[in-house]
């Protein structure tokens, strides 16, 4: 596995913090006071607030690959009655082993796979004869992401590196099983630097709630090579980019406004979850596949980011969560919708935290292009 990480951010090419813009925003121009920044038109009238911002350093010759694929491992749903559905192959109805079941007559029942709320997929890229396995992300229970591994027939001992989209704990918890089952791991973790930090949930009228946060040392003293990394990094011989920190330009994608940070001895307000990055893959003839954890940045944010980061490569596909669940978010489906409909992806699967009115939209504004997720689908794109 090579990696490279672009280090060359500098005077030329500020990084601003969430001291500067998180809190505040700032106004960028346009001519109608909305400023996109790839080639995209914007097609809402909501204002021009910026609340993060900074020019990549360099921008990014992305391979193509012949072909990716990629399992859902871990996810909301469970659905064994889900048909195939254009790149997806879902898991055979009744397919695997068996668990013992001392009500059933035949004393077992299927091993089904497991859901819950969270997040993870092993991601298998092709080139020129050969393949790499990317984990991405470990779901929010210690084993379900390592059972549901057993019941799909793969072998982590073949994955090559572990991308943490975030450091929140429905994405990250699955690491503990993953330790015990690998023991020592020796495998490469690449994360955003606040990936560490103590956070909690603060929502109004009710008492602050502390998210669970990874330890360091637990991963160090099992293996993992950590990197913590602002900047874009490239896998596998420019083959896979992990974004690393996304900017927010669009005005209306806000992070996630309740979150706190133990910051200099006190809670400080920590909304734009600078810590959320996505993997961009540019599939040969086709355009780029992009996977978000929550997509906290923003599901708009990102594929303009992945576009910005690659010479305006057309976008192909974009699967994982968009958190545009309950009522902070649901006031943005349409925005997003329109915005996501002005890159023409050929393949969108809102998964996770993405919440049943967006995908609701999705299915009608996208038609055939819209596919759900459930745990167990391959997707070969």
């Amino acid at each position: 596995m090579v990696m490279h990480r672009d280090t060359t951010v500098g005077a030329s090419s500020p990084l601003r913090d969430e001291a500067d813009l998180g809190r505040t925003g700032t106004t960028r121009p346009g001519d109608d006071g909305v400023m996109c920044t790839d080639n995209t038109p914007a097609h809402h009238g909501h204002g021009a607030q910026v609340f993060h911002d900074f020019e990549p350093s360099v921008v990014f010759d992305l391979e193509p690959v012949d072909s990716v694929s990629v399992m859902t491992l871990m996810d909301n749903v469970t659905d064994v009655f889900m048909p195939d559905q254009g790149p997806a192959r879902r898991w055979p109805l009744m397919s695997g082993g068996r668990r013992p079941s001392e009500t059933m007559e035949t004393g077992d029942v299927p091993d089904s796979l497991l859901a819950e709320h969270g997040f993870s997929v092993l991601v298998t890229v092709a080139k020129q004869g050969q393949q790499h396995r990317i984990l991405f992300d470990t779901g929010t229970s210690p084993d379900g992401v390592v059972e549901n591994m057993d019941r799909l027939e793969v072998d982590p001992s073949d994955i090559e590196i572990l991308v943490c989209s975030h450091g929140h704990f429905d994405h990250t918890t699955g690491l503990d099983g993953l330790i015990r089952r690998l023991g020592r791991v020796n495998m490469p973790v690449l994360i955003h630097p606040h990936f560490w930090r103590r956070r909690r949930v603060a929502l109004a009228g009710r008492e602050p709630q502390e998210i669970p946060a990874t330890s360091r040392r637990a991963l160090i003293d099992a293996g993992f090579d950590v990197t913590d990394e602002r900047q874009p990094s490239f896998l596998f011989e420019r083959s896979v980019l992990v974004t690393g920190e996304v900017p927010r330009t669009t005005g209306y994608e806000p992070g996630f406004p309740p979150q706190q940070a133990w910051l200099d001895g006190s809670w400080e307000p920590d909304t734009l979850v600078l810590d959320d990055q996505a993997l961009i893959v540019d599939v040969k003839d086709k355009g780029l596949m992009v996977i978000t954890g929550c997509g906290h940045a923003g599901v708009v944010n990102i594929c303009r980011y992945a576009r910005r980061l690659t010479k305006d490569r057309p976008l192909y596909a974009v699967i994982g969560g968009f958190h545009l669940n309950g009522p902070v978010f649901e006031p943005l489906i349409p925005m997003v919708l329109d915005d996501l409909a002005a890159m023409n992806p050929d393949v969108i699967v809102p998964a996770h935290c993405t919440g049943w009115r967006a995908q609701h939209a999705m299915s009608a504004r996208f038609g055939e292009a819209f596919v759900p997720n459930t745990v167990g689908t391959r997707f070969e794109l």
